[in-house]
């Protein structure tokens, strides 16, 4: 059932688009780019967009494009000690995401060591 405050506000609404008041604005009929608040705890969501339109991003978000910046140049890298550098650095960004989170221990990002810690365990066991 709809509160009476509820009645008045989707009378104005709907007042306004009679108006035209909706039209012609910015953005209208693109979709809305909500994948970096995707992460964010709804409660922090409001005070992260002020934060993010005066050009100051918490720290998590920060840390997340690091890490993607991270993992680019990873993937264009060939193996070598820079590789291994830069995975140690992806993996410390990594921790320091998911110890700013206060979520489960399911839902943090997964550090991306594993994958060559169990490459170099098989090649150590394979006889020669």
């Amino acid at each position: 059932m709809i509160s009476g405050f509820e009645k008045i506000v989707e009378e104005r609404i709907r007042r306004a688009m009679e108006e035209g008041a909706f039209e012609g604005l910015a953005g209208a009929g693109e979709p809305l780019r909500l994948e970096e608040e995707a992460s964010v705890p709804e409660e922090l969501r409001l005070a992260y967009r002020i934060l993010k339109n005066a050009d100051c991003l918490p720290p998590e978000i920060e840390l997340r494009r690091e890490i993607e910046k991270t993992e680019e140049l990873l993937a264009a890298m060939p193996d070598t000690e820079a590789k291994y550098r830069a995975l140690k650095k992806l993996n410390l960004l990594v921790l320091k995401v998911n110890s700013l989170r206060r979520t489960p221990i399911a839902l943090e990002l997964p550090q991306r060591y594993l994958e060559r810690v169990v490459g170099r365990i098989e090649k150590k066991r394979k006889p020669r």
